[in-house]
Order: C-alpha cells, then structure tokens, then sequence
C-alpha cells in the first residue's frame, strides 16, 4: 500500500498549514490534495517534489518512508525495553516524521546495548578471571593473619616481650603482603581489557591485545574497509608492530567483504538465524569466512570468536557477555580444541561455562590446514576457529540434551571433579 498520502497529511498537521493553503501553494485544488491525503489518487514525482519543498522536508521521506534499517533498530530498541509500553507500530510515522530524533534513539540503543555488553562482560572477568581471584584471596589471607596476631598480642594471656615483638614481626610482615595483594587487586581493576577480557597494562601490551582492543570499540567490524577501500593502519595505530599485525588482519577482512557484502550477508544472516552453518551452504562460501564475517555484523546479536594454532595459543578473541574467558588457561574441552584434532570438520556443541551464572554457549568450530610455505616437506599449519553465541536462557532451559561441561581456567574452575584438571583451584572456588 502506497502511504505518501498518509506522510503528506502527517506533515502538514505538524507544519500547522491547512490542506488550501497548501494546495495553492503547489497549484491544485483543495479537493485533489484531499484525495492524496486519503491515498485515493497517485502523486507524480514533480508534485511530491514542490510538496516537498514546502513542508521543508526530503522528497524521498513522502514517497518512500524512512529507511527500513533505521525503523528496524528503532523496534529493536523497543523490544529490548520490554518492559516499557512502546507504539512499536508507529515506528516509520516517527522517523517519518523526526528522522533526526529516530536517528538518535537508535543510536543511543546501539551504546546502551554496547554498556550492557561491557558491565557483562566485566561481571564475567569478576567471575573467572585468574589474577582477580589471586588477589582476593591474598587480601582475604592476610587480613585473617593480622587478626590473628592481633587477637593473641589483645588476649588476656600475659606474653613475654621476645613474644610480643615476633608477633608485631609478623603483623608487619603480613601487613606489607597485605598493601602488595591491595595494590594487585587495584591493578586489576585500573588496566584496561583486552578483547578477552584480560587486564592489558598500557604500553607493555602485545601488539596483539592492542589490536584486539583497537577492534573491541567497533565490535570488530570496520566500515571503513566494507566496500574495499583500506584506510591507513599506520594512520589509525602510529605505525609500528600493531600497525603491521592490524594490516594482516585487514587484508584478510576487505577478501572476506568483497566475496560477502554487507547487504548479502546480512539479510542472509538475518533469514538463517545467524547458523553460519546453513548460511555456508546457502551462500557457497567457505565455512570459517562465514564465519569471521557473522562475528563483524553491525546488527547481529552478540558473536564472540576465538582463533588458535596448533599448539592451542590464542591468536584472536572477541569477547561477548557470558564468553570472557582468560586466553593463557583455557579449558582443553571448548569445541575448538575438538576441531584440532578433526581438520576440515566442523564441530557444533552446545557448552556450559562453569561459574555463578554457569553461562550456556553455542560453539561452532573448524580446524583448517594450510600446507607450509616452504614446502611439502614441512609441517603444514593448522589453525582453528570458533564462533560463540550466548544461549537464550528460556532456550537453553527447554533443551533436554546435556551441554559440554566447561571451564574459565583450572584455578578458578569449582568443576573439583574435572578429569583435565591441571592445577587445584585457588581457597574458595570449590564453594562456588
């Protein structure tokens, strides 16, 4: 149904002009403009045009709506407040009508749901990560000591003085473990994170952690190279070894981009549930280029990602709420260690994240084999890839086949039982 009659009338009401008015300022008949309004007669492109100008808005509002993307991310925004009642069906007559205003709603949408992505995936580093959970302990170790020096040297029991100065060694002792565990557990918290949200100290970071968080604040996605084009990594870093290892990252995403545009691959995405599976077969693409490509979608619902080599380094990670794991311990039994052992297939299992919340994933991995560059004779490389979605927790629940048991790290894992245990947790994991 064509409602360029509906915009104009909408309008007009909101420029405070009547329909005569307005009809003699386009040079018709009251009675025509009445029509229009009421859709029961066509409008040319000239009209709409001199209608345009004189309602001072953009012609293409009247005779086509607001952009579809942009009332789109305005009803995700809605549906993302379910608890506030919304005219959803409103939405185009809004942006409409306030393209500017619609604009900013769904902008600020997209950094609301960027900050609940941040606080989750900061819950999750309180949850698993090493160093905090070393830290705390220390601080809990050392207050329980100096208590307990404290308790004796205040006790009714006389001591001598060679008693009392070994106890008032020991609470200084203990007191300067304590300002050391103090100052650990601040550092956790001031250093910035890297995309797996591991704390990353300044300038001592890899290259590789830099470019991970230079990557964080777009969600990994890099509109500047999407049509081919490759804005300057030395422009963007200042050159040096993160400008090179953000160039060999950006190469690989403008060939992914061009063989899977935007426009195709998100409307596909959108139509497969984001199963990079099926989108493989439906687009006949190679399987980790789908994908690499879900995980920088814009609009897609949060993807996290992990790259590794053979012998299991990370090389790449994306972090996404309840998949914020320590990259140096990961647990051997995340689907991407699977699919190191069985390149060239792709394994999909659904895992449970030990912890407080034990987070429910939907991992999907594949292990690629590429022969040495220097020949047959050598060792071929072997990488692997794996593609995180966070479950819906009603999904997740309804689903009665038992998920992968996994852990943040061996440390901090309560899993006490765990056959690949490699370490004991640290004092007080085990009564999480």
């Amino acid at each position: 149904m064509n409602a360029t009659g509906a915009r104009i009338r909408a309008r007009r009401l909101d420029a405070g002009m009547s329909q005569r008015d307005l009809a003699q300022a386009v040079g018709i008949s009251p009675s025509y403009l009445n029509l229009i309004e009421h859709d029961r007669r066509r409008v040319a492109g000239k009209l709409v045009g001199r209608i345009a100008d004189h309602l001072s808005l953009d012609p293409v509002l009247l005779s086509e709506g607001a952009d579809t993307a942009l009332i789109n991310r305005m009803r995700m925004a809605a549906a993302a407040l379910s608890t506030t009642a919304v005219e959803v069906a409103q939405a185009e007559d809004l942006a409409t009508r306030y393209p500017g205003w619609s604009r900013l709603i769904a902008a600020q949408a997209r950094q609301i749901a960027a900050l609940d992505g941040r606080v989750k995936v900061l819950s999750d580093r309180i949850s698993h990560d090493p160093a905090l959970a070393a830290a705390l302990h220390g601080v809990i170790t050392a207050v329980t000591a100096i208590q307990s020096s404290a308790a004796i040297l205040t006790g009714e029991t006389p001591l001598d003085a060679d008693w009392q100065a070994r106890f008032h060694r020991n609470i200084n002792a203990d007191a300067g473990r304590l300002a050391e565990t103090t100052a650990a557990l601040v550092a956790c918290f001031d250093a910035p994170l890297g995309a797996g949200g591991d704390p990353v100290a300044g300038d001592a970071a890899s290259p590789l952690a830099q470019m991970e968080r230079t990557l964080a604040k777009t969600g990994f996605h890099r509109p500047e190279l999407e049509a081919g084009g490759a804005e300057s990594t030395t422009s963007l870093t200042g050159g040096g070894a993160l400008a090179d290892v953000l160039r060999d990252h950006d190469e690989r995403y403008i060939a992914d981009a061009l063989a899977l545009p935007l426009d195709v691959i998100g409307l596909a995405a959108r139509d497969a549930d984001y199963d990079p599976l099926r989108l493989a077969a439906q687009l006949g693409r190679p399987l980790a280029q789908v994908m690499r490509r879900l995980a920088t979608l814009p609009d897609a619902p949060p993807l996290g990602v992990l790259q590794c080599d053979a012998a299991g380094v990370v090389t790449l990670m994306k972090a996404v709420p309840g998949f914020a794991v320590p990259r140096d311990t990961l647990c051997p039994f995340w689907p991407v260690f699977t699919a190191l052992g069985q390149p060239g297939r792709p394994v999909v299992a659904r895992v449970a994240l030990a912890g407080p919340s034990e987070s429910r994933l939907t991992c999907y991995a594949l292990a690629e084999v590429v022969p040495h560059p220097a020949g047959p004779y050598l060792p071929p490389l072997i990488a692997a890839l794996m593609l995180v979605r966070p479950d819906d927790p009603a999904t997740a629940a309804a689903d009665p086949s038992p998920p992968v048991p996994v852990g943040p790290g061996c440390a901090i894992c309560p899993r006490q039982d765990c056959p690949a245990r490699r370490e004991p947790a640290v004092a007080g994991v085990q009564e999480l």
